[in-house]
């Protein structure tokens, strides 16, 4: 199965909101420096293993086959992948590198009700070795949260250049992901053609949520009460209400919800700021993709992540994560954003407006 890597501009953290230091987790995964600092591949060097789209927080990097390969793992009666070096068997994917943690989430959920069986080659031995090390962390991390999850076999076959082993093939069903549906109309037909051929033409696709986030929540279901582990942002104590952990996510994750003061007794020259009563910070742990930019701009320190086990309906809902109010001068009434009593002009000036320091 031939696979071809596209960089989706509009779902690149970097596109989405600016950030003093932007994400270069691609550039800095990639074991064959393949990935230019504006996003380019070089065709030469890409060995398509998909370690950019396994580390990708946004899917800013997608296998342009990759429905064909979820709708491999929906459909299956029984999950067989192979990397390139291994026996074929049901499915070949590029590389164990391309599965993020959401991934091996899905491929856990799948396994309650159907075997799942990963087939690969000697990894020491392959150029791709780096990015399978990635996503075997991610399998380890997700192994140390979910102790008790379904089991995935995971087999070390002999190169396909070599004759023993051969008869060990696992599935020799039809792989979904290159049939053809008959009943497309030709302009389907050509475009899909086209995308073969010419896979950057796919690459203004967007969307708000990664696709590997989206099939897990899928899969998941909404009709268990089942948790699995997934991180969660905890507030604490010294948050400030300032709102601009909420202002800085680029996925909209956090939300902030501000009250404003009703009793303005009719005075047109309060601002914005001296209305605002009560702050609430609304998180969805769906969208967030833990980039942790939150979490670096936040000047209390106040925000944590940790794996919480969440069910369906709070993987997918909203969760009030803080209550408060917004800080103000004590002496100027301005509002500040530290834990503090003054703002930074009160507290660089003495009582009577002069400096601190004197002659």
């Amino acid at each position: 199965m031939t696979c071809q890597m596209v960089y989706h501009n509009g779902n690149c953290l970097n596109t989405k909101r600016p950030f003093a230091r932007s994400c270069k987790l691609c550039i800095e995964s990639c074991p064959h420096q393949a990935i230019s600092n504006y996003r380019e591949l070089d065709p030469k060097s890409c060995t398509e293993c998909g370690v950019c789209m396994a580390v990708c927080p946004s899917g800013g990097f997608v296998d342009h086959s990759i429905d064909k390969f979820y709708q491999y793992l929906q459909e299956a009666e029984e999950i067989v992948l192979n990397c390139p070096k291994a026996v074929p068997g049901g499915f070949e994917i590029p590389c164990l590198g391309m599965l993020d943690r959401d991934s091996w989430m899905t491929l856990m959920l799948l396994a309650k009700e159907k075997s799942a069986t990963i087939s690969t080659g000697s990894c020491a031995d392959c150029p791709d070795r780096q990015a399978c090390a990635i996503s075997v962390e991610a399998f380890n991390g997700v192994h140390a949260d979910w102790p008790t999850h379904p089991v995935i076999h995971i087999k070390v076959r002999p190169d396909q250049g070599s004759h023993e082993g051969h008869e060990a093939t696992i599935n020799k069903a039809p792989r979904p992901g290159i049939q053809k549906d008959s009943s497309l109309g030709w302009r389907q037909k050509s475009r899909e053609k086209i995308e073969e051929w010419l896979p950057s033409l796919t690459a203004d696709e967007t969307y708000h949520i990664p696709k590997s986030r989206q099939w897990m929540i899928e899969t998941f279901g909404a009709s268990t009460e089942e948790k699995i582990p997934f991180q969660a942002i905890s507030i604490a104590d010294s948050c400030t209400s300032c709102g601009v952990c909420a202002a800085i996510c680029p996925q909209g994750a956090l939300q902030k919800r501000e009250e404003m003061n009703s009793d303005s007794n009719g005075e047109d020259d309060l601002t914005k700021e001296d209305k605002i009563t009560s702050l609430r910070l609304i998180f969805e742990p769906m969208k967030c993709v833990q980039c942790h930019r939150c979490m670096e701009t936040c000047r209390s320190q106040a925000l944590t992540f940790n794996y919480q086990p969440l069910s369906h309906r709070l993987i997918t809902g909203k969760i009030l994560v803080h209550e408060g109010s917004p800080k103000y001068c004590t002496r100027c009434g301005k509002r500040i954003f530290d834990n503090g009593d003054l703002c930074l002009v009160c507290a660089t000036s003495g009582p009577e407006g002069g400096g601190f320091f004197t002659r």
